[in-house]
């Protein structure tokens, strides 16, 4: 079985009718965890409260309050491609991420994430993720190394003061003359719950999407996200009529299977720019993988 070394972080919501008990909370929370695990984890003290004290199971239900938990997974499945560190420094880490390796733990996978790969390359573990990218991208993805310096790295993100471009392929080719598009929707959560679906309302996703070639029934793309919804780019491709290749989610979720390496999506976290909060010197970093073109 593997055991995350690190506690996962879930936070009770705000609701006016509380669960009955903290078990009740974490069945539904938790689906895909049944209600004796939990009643396991909690007996045996793998269940922390915000002190990182072990709860019981007449421990209170309490609205935006914090528990920490240990994820475990019967067989976790091994992801043959390493990362890379393209640069690092005393405050942050620049690291570029193969395709199928999660940024984070989560479901089915614990010691396989690029978190714990870095916690155990660098020996540090107050490593901790200033920004994410999806488990099937592959790419840069930040990490921050100083606890003290964390937040002025995470608010260069929050205040979308970072560059980002990404490079992705379709199997369409366009027709007519429009080879560029600024995509303006709200993304919301849809059904399942692990996919996003556009819905009425304020505007809060923002994509610049451009075709920089074509080749025999493909076309290549470099994407501009002015935000960062979760599945943004691979929603805004898909509804311009360009599902990104070998997309299981957009515009159809497909059935469950299990990974293809030889059909990677394709869709690269290219480059990130931006000013240094803590030094003012102007970085820009480039992933060196590349697409299937």
């Amino acid at each position: 079985m593997g055991i995350a070394k690190f506690p996962a972080t879930v936070t009770m919501p705000k609701t006016q009718l509380p669960y009955p008990t903290i078990l009740d909370f974490l069945e539904t929370r938790f689906p895909r965890i049944d209600r004796e695990t939990w009643l396991s984890r909690i007996q045996d003290g793998k269940v922390l409260d915000n002190r990182r004290e072990p709860i019981s199971l007449d421990f209170p239900y309490a609205p935006l309050g914090k528990l920490f938990y240990f994820r475990e997974v019967e067989e976790e499945i091994s992801i043959p491609f390493k990362e890379s560190i393209l640069y690092q420094d005393a405050n942050f880490i620049v690291a570029d991420k193969p395709h199928f390796l999660p940024t984070t733990q989560g479901g089915r996978f614990v010691e396989e994430s690029l978190l714990h790969r870095l916690r155990e390359r660098t020996g540090n573990d107050a490593i901790a993720p200033i920004h994410r990218i999806d488990r099937e991208t592959a790419g840069l993805v930040m990490f921050s190394l100083n606890p003290e310096k964390r937040a002025d790295y995470q608010l260069l993100f929050e205040k979308r003061l970072v560059t980002k471009v990404y490079h992705a392929i379709s199997g369409n080719v366009a027709e007519g003359a429009i080879s560029e598009w600024n995509v303006e929707n709200r993304l919301e959560r849809g059904d399942p719950p692990f996919r996003i679906q556009s819905a009425p309302g304020d505007v809060n996703a923002r994509s610049r999407i451009e075709i920089v070639d074509t080749r025999e029934g493909r076309s290549y793309f470099h994407l501009h996200p002015l935000t960062g919804k979760k599945h943004q780019l691979r929603h805004h491709m898909a509804s311009i009529g360009f599902p990104i290749e070998n997309d299981k989610y957009y515009p159809n979720l497909q059935d469950e299977s299990p990974d293809n390496y030889e059909k990677p999506l394709q869709l690269l976290a290219k480059e990130l720019r931006f000013d240094d909060p803590v030094t003012g010197e102007p970085r820009h970093f480039v992933s060196r993988r590349t697409l299937i073109w």
